[in-house]
C-alpha cells in the first residue's frame, strides 16, 4: 500500500506526496519512488496522477505529508507533477513525471 499525505498552502491548493513501488525490472518491484502533485484540491491532484498514467493511486490519511523541501521543488517546477527514485536521499534530484513514465526501450513500429 502506498504511503503518502498532503499539506493544504495558504492560497487553498494542496500539494500531495505519495511514496509507491518504482518500476519493476523484471525481477520484482523497484526502488520506492516519492511522486509530488500540487493542485487545486486533492481530488484534483490524485485526478492528475492518474492522466499521468499511475491508475491504481489512493491517498488514504495522511501518514507521510511533503516536507517544506518538497513543497518547495513542487511549486516551483512548471508541470508541478514531480518523482525522485530515493526519498530517503536528499541529494538525488527531482525529475518531471514523463522521465518515470517513458519507456526504458523505444517503441518500434512495423513500416
Amino acid at each position: 500500500m502506498a504511503g503518502g499525505g498532503f499539506c493544504k498552502l495558504p492560497n487553498g491548493s494542496v500539494v500531495v506526496a505519495i511514496t509507491l513501488a518504482g518500476p519493476t525490472d523484471g525481477a520484482g518491484p523497484g526502488a520506492p519512488v516519492r511522486v509530488l502533485v500540487h493542485a487545486a484540491n486533492r481530488a484534483r491532484a490524485l485526478t492528475r496522477l492518474r492522466n499521468a498514467g499511475l491508475r491504481a493511486v489512493y491517498l488514504r490519511g495522511n501518514a507521510e505529508p511533503p516536507t517544506p523541501d518538497e513543497i518547495t521543488a513542487v511549486l516551483h517546477h512548471p508541470d508541478g507533477l514531480l518523482w525522485r527514485a530515493r526519498p530517503e536521499r536528499a541529494q538525488e534530484l527531482w525529475h518531471p513525471i514523463r522521465a518515470l513514465l517513458r519507456p526504458a526501450v523505444p517503441v518500434r513500429r512495423p513500416a
